[in-house]
């Protein structure tokens, strides 16, 4: 099994950091990288001609690794919405086309359908969370729904951002391609940490970033485009988004025709030249680990914790529909106000997500990491009580 790899980062002994699902933070070898890059920025011209084609080949290569693409179908963007947003642009969904969004999943894959809906006559379909938690389930029956258009399009997370339900995406793939329907997904909380694939898996669209898991900095996300999107007009018009425009020609604009691949659709200013490195590097440690290690030693940990859990009083998702890295509790009375607060001042972090308690560690941390949250969580949740 892969080992604890907590000497690659910057987290004391005493430190208790179970929180990867909001902020991954960042390994030793990218942060030193961001002081290089900055450096770098104070004394511009040291950079050579080539540096910044380096930079970007780097991280898109890095980005296509961890889904099985080809880095021509990857483009460098700055966040999930705006890779929802680059989407919608592409697809023409007829007036009255049904649209699958999942129950209160993350804004990102949500708000520009919302948004639309109303203008472009879209019938929102928002499928509800399943009471035994299999997502998979729910949305494969509202996609057979009777009695309905079949959809047309579901912009849906690879995993529930809040409680972990994991979503079998070959499964819904398939289902979707037998109606003719469209696949976004929001893959955050699954590019680097499960298999993925979209060679077989042929979604339409699919976006990552890289704060969270992939051990990156806020700014830098990465979409996949399919080749069948890939003629349309992007969100931001660019000069290297275009053959032939650029200052060091005689002639500026001499061929404004597009460039071929996902490179179109590229972000403006795309010359994050500090984060993109350190970018590149979370996903290339990520990638040398391999989502099979990785998912093997976060799904013993959340057993684990889940163990020591037990007959305290919490609920806690069958592991047959949960990921293997998040582990989300319930709390039949609500989540005590009071309780992240108390373990935050014992060192020990997590999230309050959707009124539920996410745990998500990552390779950085230990079973003496797990053993402190359950004897830390006992005590006050015992205490708590009285």
């Amino acid at each position: 099994m892969l080992p604890s790899q907590r000497a690659l980062f910057d987290i004391p002994r005493e430190v208790c950091y179970l929180n990867a699902a909001a902020w991954g933070p960042l390994p030793l070898a990218s942060q030193e990288a961001g002081r290089i890059g900055v450096a770098r920025k104070g004394r511009p011209w040291t950079l050579d001609p080539d540096f910044a084609a380096r930079q970007y080949a780097r991280a898109r290569s890095a980005a296509a690794r961890l889904i099985g693409a080809a880095a021509e179908d990857v483009a460098l963007i700055s966040s999930v919405s705006y890779g929802v947003a680059t989407a919608a642009k592409l697809l023409a969904l007829p007036r009255g086309a049904r649209v699958l969004l999942l129950g209160d999943d993350h804004s990102s894959p949500v708000l520009e359908w919302l948004t639309r809906a109303e203008a472009a006559g879209l019938a929102i379909d928002t499928v509800a969370r399943p009471a035994d938690g299999d997502w998979t389930a729910a949305l494969l029956a509202a996609i057979a729904r009777p009695g309905v258009a079949p959809p047309a399009l579901a912009s849906i997370s690879s995993i529930h951002w809040s409680d972990g339900g994991a979503i079998d995406l070959p499964r819904v793939a398939a289902a979707l391609r037998a109606c003719g329907a469209a696949l976004l997904v929001d893959a955050t909380h699954a590019a680097g940490m499960m298999p993925l694939d979209v060679r077989t898996l042929d979604p339409d669209f699919l976006v990552f970033p890289t704060y969270k898991w992939v051990l990156g900095p806020y700014g830098r996300a990465f979409l996949y485009v399919a080749r069948r999107h890939q003629d349309g007009v992007p969100l931001e018009q660019t000069a290297y988004g275009r053959r032939g425009v650029g200052a060091e020609q005689t002639t500026y604009l001499a061929d404004t025709g597009y460039v071929a691949g996902a490179r179109r659709f590229d972000m403006g200013e795309r010359d994050h030249f500090i984060s993109l490195e350190m970018a590149a590097i979370g996903m290339e440690l990520v990638a040398g680990w391999g989502p099979a290690a990785i998912g093997e030693r976060l799904a013993a940990l959340t057993a684990r914790l889940a163990s020591g859990l037990a007959e305290t009083g919490v609920a806690i998702p069958d592991a047959r529909v949960r990921a293997p890295h998040i582990l989300s509790l319930g709390f039949p009375q609500g989540l005590p106000a009071e309780l992240l607060d108390r373990l935050a001042a014992a060192d020990v972090h997590v999230a309050a997500r959707l009124g539920r308690m996410r745990i998500s560690p990552h390779v950085y941390n230990d079973e003496a990491d797990v053993d402190r949250f359950v004897s830390v969580f006992r005590g006050l949740v015992s205490s708590l009580r009285r």
